[in-house]
């Protein structure tokens, strides 16, 4: 409840997002987002852990189209007219091919805004999005949409928008926790600097310790994002600190030598010219 209290989000323009499969769980969640004051939710149709699709949840649910339908049927009757409604979504579950039944499946129904995510869930995060996949989307959805996968630098986002003017919306993950100055980049600004990311860092780590009241559950936090940020340091041929640094990192047990080791690499190693995710 703390993300999404509109107090915790002052002025900044928030859309939930819901893992569900069951339509009454669906609605009565909405219920509460509408006395919170929200006007749209997102359907998230596009996790690929194992943990949520062994539920049928996320992309999991794009396996049973009869019970999505069913399921959508229930949602839009019940919830259109007070609430706007949008997907997130995958390609399928196992095959590419699954994807022109997905999307004959969503134009039915008047989604808000369709995002995809050019993969199938099997994919996972591996490959390359498949970009033939996406303009068949363009060329036939009724709704409107919105581009995710691998947009990681400036490049990537003007080469997708070349090939896909007429796609206005991108959702970017993994690109911008690896470079949280991704956005500013693409818009023609500068790039991030070592001192930026290690104030970020530090900023960061103080506000996770006044809400978790914890060293120890703030180092963890923190390590989960050395996941992404590990990508925007160069590793020189002849010195591997990058690694080096990540591991012991990722070993540390203790706040002051988590923090010790973080110094060490924010003052050891430079920034790359490009960030670009690889896990």
């Amino acid at each position: 409840m703390k993300d999404i209290l509109p107090e915790n989000n002052v002025g900044v323009p928030i859309v939930p997002q819901l893992l569900s499969n069951n339509a009454e769980d669906f609605t009565g969640l909405v219920k509460i987002l509408l006395d919170l004051g929200y006007e749209e939710v997102n359907l998230n149709l596009g996790c690929p852990y194992q943990t949520v699709v062994s539920k049928g949840r996320g992309s999991g649910f794009l396996g049973r189209l009869d019970d999505l339908e069913r399921f959508f049927d229930t949602i839009f009757e019940s919830c259109n007219d007070k609430i706007a409604i949008s997907v997130k979504t995958r390609l399928g579950l196992e095959r590419d091919e699954e994807w022109a039944g997905i999307l004959d499946l969503y134009n039915k129904y008047p989604i808000k805004e369709l995002t995809v995510h050019a993969r199938t869930r099997k994919e996972f995060y591996k490959g390359t999005p498949n970009m033939e996949a996406f303009a068949y989307a363009v060329a036939n959805s009724k709704n409107p949409l919105c581009y995710n996968g691998d947009i990681f630098t400036k490049s990537d986002y003007h080469k997708f928008r070349e090939n896909f003017p007429q796609t206005e919306s991108m959702m970017i993950g993994r690109g911008l926790l690896t470079n949280p100055a991704l956005v500013r980049e693409i818009k023609g600004g500068p790039t991030i600097t070592k001192e930026e990311i290690m104030a970020f860092h530090d900023k960061l780590y103080e506000e996770f310790l006044v809400l978790f009241q914890s060293e120890t559950n703030t180092m963890f936090k923190m390590k989960e994002l050395w996941n992404y940020w590990q990508y925007l340091f160069e590793e020189t041929e002849n010195s591997k600190a990058v690694s080096k640094y990540i591991k012991q990192i990722r070993k540390a047990q203790r706040a002051t030598d988590y923090l010790s080791v973080a110094r060490m690499l924010f003052t050891m190693c430079d920034i790359k010219e490009e960030a670009r995710f690889e896990g």
